[in-house]
């Protein structure tokens, strides 16, 4: 494309009649390279193209509440079935907010600024007690979530889209199949917020870039979704940035790359995929506003290794950037353990921050909690895959009751059903009793194999009662109570 006068890198143009928007990827001796956002059928040499004069902009206003984009921010929810120029919102208009006032205007590539950057030692909520008790994420933190397929991410980031304590959610679907965008529209329509008493879609903005949607569509929603977040933050409120996933992402990265003759780099993937991936992640941060109020925005981003494996480029490069890793395990989801998150195989690099936050909020017992509950899980890990070999039943009793600790933890504790009413969502007093339940519990039964009991007899017990309490104790009083009556019943052993 020739003839663009004082175009620039990255800007926005306008092209053919029908007003094509597309990107300037490239500027050599007055020869501009543009990339569309949109099916270029019916364009022909000599088309006219005009500049917007800015980079790729959106519309940013409290009327994106409640509304499904797509990666340019332009309203899907009125759209047809096929998508056409009746959505476009031109990169030099004003577009008019919800409340009837023009919106602002912002590139998407362009971090917000803000007076200054706070420590973040605020807990996240998310309502999971595997994330929550083992691998929790400060306000304003970031994680990824690798798996492979089937491992159970879309379910467990759309629990945490449902349930968590942020006051915004922008959910970006990068790639993803279309139906599970369905899925994720039609259970938000349904839910209410327990914060509001409202619709919980009021409090959630959602950029729909499903597989059949244009490359640069998918490059440029995640940009979109941390940019609305950081509006968002501006006004003093807790966002969290939900992408799903950065490998789909990451593909039109390299899709585009591939297009512009780019040098490949590992596995295909541009050079600049690190700087990408750190760029996008850095924008996450707990900070004080240009006004002066408190806002955070927290990222949480899906990889989907290819095969499942986790020394690909995506899932290393993005491990470098983030504070926390929530690993899906294949085993643990094939088993129907879900969420399937590895104890194993994640980790949290704030969990001692948060324990410090929890201590200060009356709970000093939080990073013992969580310390003794990881070491149970890694020992009892140990134990049987050497029980595999020898037969649990020669192993030392303290050891069997060890195992024993890992299951009713696993189960009583780390599952957690997302079609239960009950147990979808767990606060943290109600996580924290259940597993102190659990590990009284277990010090009961090692002090009894340790007076002379036989193992055997305390791994016949029935402890369906503690096991059960996450779907049926509704209260911590009932949690207690259940963990009452499995001591008197432990109790009544010789």
């Amino acid at each position: 494309m020739s003839g663009v006068q004082g175009a620039a890198m990255g800007d926005v143009v306008e092209v053919g009649a029908r007003l094509l928007p597309g990107e300037i990827v490239a500027l050599d001796s007055g020869i501009a390279t543009v990339q569309a956002y949109e099916y270029t059928g019916g364009l022909a040499p000599g088309a006219l193209v005009g500049s917007t004069g800015r980079a790729l902009s959106a519309p940013l206003g409290p009327h994106l509440l409640g509304g499904v984009y797509d990666g340019l921010l332009r309203p899907l929810t009125t759209a047809g079935v096929w998508l056409d120029q009746a959505r476009r919102v031109a990169g030099g208009d004003k577009a008019a907010g919800g409340n009837g006032r023009a919106a602002e205007f912002w590139p998407v590539r362009t971090p917000r600024p803000y007076a200054e950057r706070l420590d973040t030692g605020v807990p996240l909520h998310t309502g999971q007690r595997v994330v929550d008790l083992l691998f929790p994420v400060p306000r304003g933190g970031t994680v990824a979530v690798p798996g492979g397929f089937g491992t159970g991410k879309t379910m467990l980031l759309q629990q945490i889209a449902k349930w968590c304590d942020a006051d915004v959610i922008i959910y970006v679907g990068c790639g993803e199949r279309g139906n599970e965008m369905a899925d994720v529209l039609a259970e938000l329509a349904e839910l209410d917020d327990p914060r509001t008493g409202g619709r919980l879609a009021d409090r959630t903005v959602v950029i729909a870039n499903t597989s059949n949607m244009p490359m640069m569509a998918r490059e440029a929603g995640v940009y979109s979704g941390v940019t609305v977040a950081e509006y968002f933050r501006d006004q003093g409120k807790d966002a969290v940035v939900i992408a799903d996933s950065t490998s789909r992402w990451a593909e039109a990265l390299r899709e585009f790359a591939s297009r512009g003759g780019e040098l490949p780099g590992e596995e295909g993937y541009p050079a600049a995929l690190p700087s990408a991936l750190a760029t996008f992640y850095e924008r996450a941060g707990r900070v004080r506003t240009l006004g002066g109020a408190e806002g955070s925005v927290t990222i949480i981003g899906a990889v989907s290794p290819p095969g499942g494996d986790m020394t690909e480029p995506v899932t290393v490069y993005t491990e470098r950037f983030v504070r926390a890793r929530w690993s899906l395990d294949k085993d643990l989801a094939y088993s129907r353990h879900y969420p399937a998150v590895s104890w194993s195989g994640s980790f949290a690099r704030d969990a001692a921050a948060i324990a410090r936050h929890h201590a200060a909020a009356g709970d000093p017992d939080w990073a013992a909690r969580r310390a003794r509950t990881a070491s149970i899980l890694a020992e009892a890990d140990r134990l049987a895959a050497l029980a595999e070999l020898v037969g649990s039943s020669d192993l030392p009793s303290h050891e069997r009751v060890v195992l024993l600790a890992g299951r009713l933890l696993r189960e009583g504790v780390l599952q957690q059903s997302a079609l239960s009413a009950r147990d979808a969502f767990c606060s943290p007093a109600r996580g924290a009793a259940l597993t102190d339940a659990v590990l009284t519990i277990v010090d009961r039964c090692q002090e009894l194999v340790a007076t002379g009991v036989p193992a055997g007899a305390v791994e016949e017990q029935d402890f369906s009662t503690i096991v059960r309490a996450r779907e049926d104790a509704a209260t911590v009083a009932d949690v207690h109570a259940r963990r009452d009556a499995m001591l008197n019943r432990l109790g009544e052993l010789p």
